[in-house]
């Protein structure tokens, strides 16, 4: 009999959508399938753009949906970034980042963050040197960032944002509701150029789904031309997306859990000698371990069916990525990785 494997390296949620969800999918109306969405005829493009409006207290114009974050990202950075033009990207980031700007014939400016004793963080003031020498055409910010789990207080954020205001700024936020919130009616009005992304598939544990969206400052209308759906969205997509916003108290009880779970992780893995993990706002944690244990730990953990993200980019190449699963699960890992260490 085959092995089932608990997959704990791509950041998903595993404990699974609200069961509103669930609820849309098994009394959905299968003939609704056929036929594009009649938003349209109420004045708004689609319910789910109404509903995030109404939550989020922006216009429905400053709403755009997409194929998840990732498409959102490619779209703006497309849409914005000239060719022969510069973009500043996290120094320690999601690869995808780093493709972002050679598929609009771009190219890449790092900015640092930096890494303390138990957690890693911005360096503001480096980056706003970097900013005012380099002057790119758009700047990318990842709160909290991936891999390294770290936020922007926000009072860093916004003199940040005040400094870049009349250059194009992607604020990624996918894993926006396990940190700290921010006003976004209010920055987004302060800041005409930027551009908030935000994701259903991190928090709300609706990867499969692809759903992302953006809140765009009003400057930044060609956004919204260049995704504007005249024939609207996935008409089932949006009520599971608005079954999840309406299940609040579910998800905050799995976000407990799961910061409960982030303290087990650091403090069993921190007494390992060799083991350094990192503080995180996400739903994964960074840890960085003896280089020449990596593969032989990949696979016994395998073995056991647990798979985990092990790093292997020029600045981390040392290091597991764990996404913070089931409380069941992470117990799992934790016991795993201390009976390999006992070996």
């Amino acid at each position: 009999m085959e092995q089932k494997m608990i997959y704990l390296d791509r950041n998903e949620n595993n404990y699974g959508p609200a069961p509103k969800c669930f609820e849309v999918l098994k009394n959905a109306d299968l003939t609704k399938l056929s036929y594009y969405t009649r938003a349209h005829e109420k004045g708004f493009k689609s319910i789910l753009t109404e509903r995030l409006a109404s939550d989020l207290n922006v216009s429905r114009e400053q709403i755009l949906l997409g194929y998840g974050a990732e498409d959102l990202l490619k779209q703006a950075v497309q849409c914005f970034l000239s060719e022969g033009k510069n973009i500043m990207i996290p120094s320690y980031s999601w690869w995808y980042y780093k493709e972002l700007a050679s598929e609009a014939n771009g190219s890449n400016i790092e900015y640092p963050i930096v890494v303390g004793e138990d957690t890693f963080y911005y360096d503001v003031d480096k980056m706003l040197q970097m900013y005012e020498q380099e002057k790119p055409e758009m700047v990318l910010i990842s709160s909290p960032n991936n891999p390294t789990g770290n936020s922007l207080a926000n009072e860093d954020l916004f003199s940040i944002l005040k400094k870049m205001r009349e250059t194009v700024v992607i604020l990624d936020q996918a894993y926006l509701s396990y940190s700290n919130p921010i006003n976004i009616a209010q920055v987004i009005k302060e800041n005409p150029n930027l551009i908030v992304i935000r994701t259903f598939s991190k928090y709300y544990a609706l990867a499969g789904m692809r759903i992302g969206y953006a809140v765009v400052g009003e400057n930044l209308s060609a956004l919204s031309t260049l995704m504007n759906r005249y024939l609207g969205y996935h008409r089932l997509s949006e009520n599971i997306a608005i079954a999840a916003l309406d299940s609040a108290d579910y998800y905050a009880n799995i976000y407990d859990r799961m910061k409960e779970d982030k303290e087990l992780y650091f403090n069993e893995l921190a007494q390992l000698p060799g083991f350094n993990p990192y503080k995180s706002d996400a739903n994964f944690m960074l840890v960085k371990i003896p280089k020449e244990i990596m593969t032989d730990l990949n696979t016994f953990l395998k073995n056991k069916g647990l798979v985990i993200k092990f790093m292997n980019e020029p600045v981390l190449n040392s290091h597991l990525r764990i996404t913070i699963g089931t409380r069941e699960e992470n117990k799992m890992v934790i016991e795993a990785i201390k009976e390999f260490h006992k070996k």
